[in-house]
């Protein structure tokens, strides 16, 4: 599994989103500005996010987004197999979006073997995280001071 940038920004909008719920809608232009999303990016991300059933929109005036559910029920690894797919490095071992392999024999390879351990292990942790881990997670590393390291050349 690799996360893209698109699967990155609707986990930091999701997690904006996760910050205010049960709130109202929160306008896609603070979205975009409050987490550096450009905005025409982050409203076909937000439109995917609505039709996975992750997200409700309004429109008009006073529109915007909001969770369609609690945060503390959606579990990352169905935001990531929404916006990416497999959470499989590779197809041979992905449960949902499985893939032939190329070795002489598959019940028999080394390699298959290995990943299908990495993929379990990922996709356990990312099932057991849900959205209000990542907002927790958000709100605990706001108060913590920086540790951005600084490289000079």
């Amino acid at each position: 599994m690799k996360l893209t940038v698109r699967g990155e920004y609707a986990l930091r909008a999701l997690t904006y989103l996760g910050r205010s719920h049960p709130k109202g809608v929160i306008r896609i232009l603070e979205i975009s500005e409050a987490e550096k999303i450009p905005k025409r990016f982050l409203e076909q991300i937000l439109n995917d996010l609505r039709t996975g059933g992750f997200v409700e929109s309004r429109r008009g005036v006073s529109g915007g987004y909001r969770l369609s559910k609690s945060p503390e029920t959606i579990p990352l690894a169905a935001i990531v197999r929404h916006i990416e797919g497999a959470l499989a490095p590779i197809g041979c071992v992905s449960e949902n979006y499985y893939e032939k392999c190329n070795c002489p024999s598959e019940a028999r390879c080394s390699l298959r073997s290995v990943m299908k351990e990495v993929r379990d292990a990922v996709a356990g942790m990312m099932e057991r995280l849900t959205l209000a881990d990542l907002v927790n997670r958000a709100e605990a590393l706001k108060h913590e001071p920086s540790t951005a390291v600084e490289y000079s050349i």
